[in-house]
């Protein structure tokens, strides 16, 4: 069994996930990039939903109970939340949007759209979107960090999947489950992270991290402790 096989395995199992279509959850989001962006309160205690066949995240309330965000890599829009909604605003191929971008350079909220829904639909697809066409997987070596030992799966996304980065690398602890995922936020001014997982919950036959903590990652590869960059905290998880 290779490196990505145990992994999957490890959170419940190929034809489990090829057997789900939509993955729900309550957020609670922290540290200090939202401020930074200009887009703090807009998303900090909202529900997220994805579709896991095609990339696309909806987050409800933003702010309001009447209006949510939708993402699709080549469209993010402003609606209306009701049986028959509405587009308030819409930015297409949103990527192009960040060009010139600094960590210190402000969202709008079409962005923050962009940002939160490539983002979240990243880490709750996986590790079901490593099996997709187009994504290709290698092992590397070990990596040792405070006392624990964790294997390296390098990851490489095609153009067609939007995400923090091409090029990504997981940390897989001896259970088969990612710890840490090393990538550079490519629409802002590649900065890089190191991103951490914990508090692994089975929820009808697949497995998700509830806990997510993420840091800045110095020249050596190690975290930068201080500042907490982003915090997710998720419960209510539901798979359909």
């Amino acid at each position: 069994m290779d490196l990505l096989d145990d992994v999957i395995g490890a959170y419940g199992g190929i034809e489990r996930w090829r057997q789900i279509d939509a993955i729900t959850v309550h957020q609670r989001v922290g540290g200090v990039l939202w401020a930074l962006k200009g887009v703090d309160g807009i998303i900090n205690d909202s529900t997220v939903e994805i579709r896991l066949h095609e990339q696309r995240t909806w987050l409800r309330p933003a702010p309001t109970p009447d209006i949510r965000l939708s993402f699709s890599p080549d469209r993010v829009a402003i609606e209306s939340d009701d049986p028959a909604p509405h587009t308030v605003e819409e930015l297409t191929t949103p990527r192009n949007s960040f060009a010139g971008h600094v960590l210190e350079t402000p969202w709008s909220t079409l962005q923050l759209a962009y940002f939160s829904g490539y983002a979240m639909w990243t880490y709750l697809s996986e590790p079901y979107s490593l099996t997709l066409p187009g994504v290709y997987t290698e092992q590397l070596g070990d990596w040792h960090e405070q006392g624990r030992t964790w294997r390296r799966l390098s990851v490489q996304y095609p153009d067609t999947i939007a995400t923090h980065s091409a090029n990504q690398v997981l940390y897989i602890d001896a259970e088969g489950l990612i710890r840490r995922r090393d990538y550079a936020v490519e629409i802002s001014a590649n900065s890089p992270a190191a991103h951490y997982s914990s508090d692994f919950q089975s929820v009808d036959g697949i497995v998700i991290p509830t806990s997510r903590l993420v840091y800045g990652r110095d020249a050596t590869g190690h975290r930068v402790e201080d500042p907490v960059l982003v915090s997710i905290d998720l419960d209510n998880v539901t798979v359909s």
